[in-house]
């Protein structure tokens, strides 16, 4: 566990939480050291130390997370490159994407950002929560921040629990440098109790959604929402009585539940379905100019906030204006590149328009025309062979992703092969307005809580404990409408009413990997459904599309062959942090 010196003070945050413009007031910021008798004896300083906190919540799940560790650091992705969804960069240091798309994850070179920044924040929690009653805030200011940071510190712990399974509860304590810090792992079904009983206490305090100059706060929705997803986790295969590491029972309580409970989907149920009762949250339809407008602009709430954008948000990972994701994921000819490019398996997940995969036969899939009729939301994630996207000052410019020569126009710098390994790249998150070779900055604030999400975690929980009711059919079916499916004659937006629990499971499970395609959740998922193996231990595909005048042809082609070990269900915990406490014990197979 990192020892660090006290806290980081974002100085630009304080100008950012009063301005006008509250939307901004937790984006990332330049910081300097302060002393912390200066800081807890001023209102604002405080302030600022708490949104300092908020400014790694989403670090996880950042799409450049990895990278080549220079000063001037090259990114080569994030979790959307260490699993199924897409191909990693490569650089010429080994980073931990590559890692695992290779199977060579170790403990010596692995990223530690996983260990290090939830630590640290967890310390500035800890901190605050000491200093909290000395400041000149009013009394129900400190309640207020009180909360939040009792959110946070559930939050960062869930990061760490998500990586390794148990770790290090440290409760309020605050290490010096002379003291022997706590290095025994807590057990899984600890952690899991510590971090739920943080996210009640924090409800029972916030506001259920902060708006107006608070949004952009933890709320009572975000403890809910946050507290939904632990217990899921909790429920799931992997930690819930799995076989994993039967061998080494002296692990087992660190990584999991030694035995199965069923109870525990119901737990995962109620909390998901707490988080809708709540009546805060609603998925933003609006399918009136195009079919799945709304999909695309939950993305981008700050410019439809009057519109309502920001109903399906819980809770964002705020950072400044800029062009950052268009600079990762956009194709050369607009200057971007390098944050992973999507594999076919993912572009096949995508159902058509009508809703129906595209291996059912009667879904009007044409493999001559492969992106035709499409789910409105492939169109919003990923960018195919002539998909239009802004080049410059010049909207919806056709991207040259073929071989060939098309009426004239040879194949040039986005070529599959060339400027893409896959033959796709990706446009999800990214604003119609913004490319990477142009001047105008956008918002770039992400979610990392959706109300999708919930929703998802609804409809999985209830059918691992009841089986597809009702409820479970009218949480998809609204997820496939505000996505912009055709809801067909009998309103099911293409999804058959006659699915059997085992059935339905898949159905969730494909609907998850396409509603929330690169925002961090297919790289858990195939692991705590245990499915890693056979997902991730695989050959995976790209696209060559090979144009000769008009004429058109499409052909698959091999990419990579992902290795997974079984060791790769879960993190190694650094090896600097092992060596240097030796009753911190490893997890198996490393």
């Amino acid at each position: 566990m990192k020892k660090i010196i006290y806290s980081v003070i974002a100085l630009m945050g304080l100008w950012l939480f009063f301005s006008c413009n509250s939307a901004d007031f937790l984006d990332e910021t330049e910081t300097t050291n302060l002393d912390e008798s200066a800081v807890f004896s001023d209102s604002t300083y405080t302030t600022a130390f708490l949104s300092d906190i908020y400014t790694s919540i989403g670090f996880a799940s950042n799409f450049d997370r990895f990278n080549d560790g220079a000063f001037w650091a090259t990114p080569s992705g994030g979790l959307q490159t260490a699993c199924d969804e897409a191909e990693p960069r490569q650089l010429s240091t080994i980073t931990t994407d590559v890692q695992f798309a290779t199977g060579t994850v170790n403990s010596v070179i692995i990223d530690n950002s996983s260990w290090v920044k939830p630590y640290e924040n967890i310390r500035k929690v800890n901190q605050l929560l000491k200093h909290l009653p000395e400041t000149p805030l009013t009394e129900g200011r400190k309640e207020i921040y009180a909360a939040e940071a009792r959110f946070l510190r559930a939050w960062y712990y869930f990061v760490l629990v998500r990586h390794y399974g148990g770790v290090p509860l440290i409760g309020d304590t605050i290490y010096a440098r002379e003291d022997v810090i706590k290095s025994v792992r807590d057990t899984y079904a600890d952690c899991i109790d510590y971090i739920v009983s943080e996210c009640d206490a924090a409800a029972a305090v916030l506001p259920d959604n902060p708006s107006g100059r608070e949004r952009g706060r933890a709320g009572a929705g975000s403890c809910r929402a946050l507290k939904a997803r632990v217990l899921l986790y909790a429920a799931s295969p992997l930690y819930n009585g799995s076989d994993f590491a039967s061998d080494q029972p002296e692990i087992k309580t660190l990584i999991g539940y030694p035995e199965y409970s069923l109870e525990r989907w119901k737990l995962a149920r109620d909390a998901a379905r707490q988080v809708i009762s709540m009546g805060v949250y609603s998925l933003y339809v609006d399918n009136s100019e195009e079919a799945g407008r709304g999909f695309y602009r939950q993305f981008i709430p700050s410019d439809w906030v009057s519109d309502g954008a920001y109903s399906g948000i819980i809770i964002e990972h705020k950072r400044s204006p800029g062009r950052w994701r268009e600079s990762l994921f956009q194709p050369p000819s607009r200057d971007g590149g390098g944050g992973g490019w999507p594999y076919q398996e993912l572009v096949d997940a995508f159902p058509m328009k009508n809703g129906k995969a595209i291996t059912d036969p009667s879904s009007g899939y044409n493999p001559n025309d492969p992106y035709a009729n499409r789910d409105p939301r492939f169109y919003n994630s990923i960018t195919y062979d002539q998909a239009p996207l802004r080049n410059a000052s010049i909207e919806n410019v056709p991207v040259n992703i073929f071989l060939g020569n098309y009426n004239g126009t040879p194949e040039g710098q986005d070529a599959v092969h060339t400027g893409t390994p896959t033959g796709f790249y990706f446009k999800k998150q990214q604003h119609r307005a913004c490319a990477t070779n142009y001047f105008i900055d956008v918002n770039q604030a992400r979610p990392v809580m959706r109300y999708a999400e919930a929703l998802l975690n609804f409809a999985e929980a209830e059918n691992e404990y009841e089986g597809p009711n009702s409820d479970v059919f009218d949480v998809l079916k609204g997820i496939r409408e505000r996505a912009g499916i055709d809801p067909g004659e009998d309103g099911m937006y293409g999804i058959n009413p006659d699915m059997n629990q085992s059935e339905m499971r898949e159905f969730i499970r494909t609907e998850r990997q396409v509603e929330l395609a690169i925002e961090g959740f297919r790289f858990w998922d195939v692991r705590r459904w245990m499915i890693a193996d056979q997902t991730e231990n695989r050959t995976m595909h790209g696209m060559e599309v090979h144009r000769d005048g008009n004429n058109v042809s499409y052909e698959t082609f091999e990419v990579r062959k992902r290795v997974f070990r079984q060791a790769m269900y879960f993190w190694p915990i650094p090896y600097a942090e092992v060596a240097k406490s030796p009753e911190l014990i490893q997890n198996p197979f490393y």
